[in-house]
């Protein structure tokens, strides 16, 4: 029936693209508002990197609020496939810092 059809329109202006979510995949989130530290300190290698295996516990970043360092641990084991955050750039809640693939 025609209520069926819809119509796609796209924007003529997109906004910054983050790329949708996947089945497949678990968005690992901020719990709050901070600055994302990919690493526990300047120079240190970062805790996971895209290919990562991690585990369950594991920390994989770090939030920084009010001075202090919120080390954000994985609540899912599996490889990381998307890191969608710079280091050292602030994060809202809720917003998607990484992507996992589940094992």
């Amino acid at each position: 029936s025609p209520q069926l059809m819809v119509e796609s329109v796209a924007p003529s202006n997109p906004p910054p693209s983050v790329p949708a979510s996947r089945a497949d995949l678990v968005d690992v989130t901020a719990p709050m508002v901070g600055t994302f530290y990919r690493s526990p300190a300047p120079g240190d290698p970062s805790f996971v990197e895209v290919g990562s295996r991690i585990g369950v516990g594991q920390t994989v970043c770090i939030l920084e609020a009010m001075k202090l360092m919120n080390e954000l641990e994985s609540e899912v084991s599996g490889e990381v496939v998307e890191i969608l955050i710079e280091n050292g750039i602030p994060v809202e809640f809720g917003q998607v810092l990484m992507r996992v693939k589940p094992s």
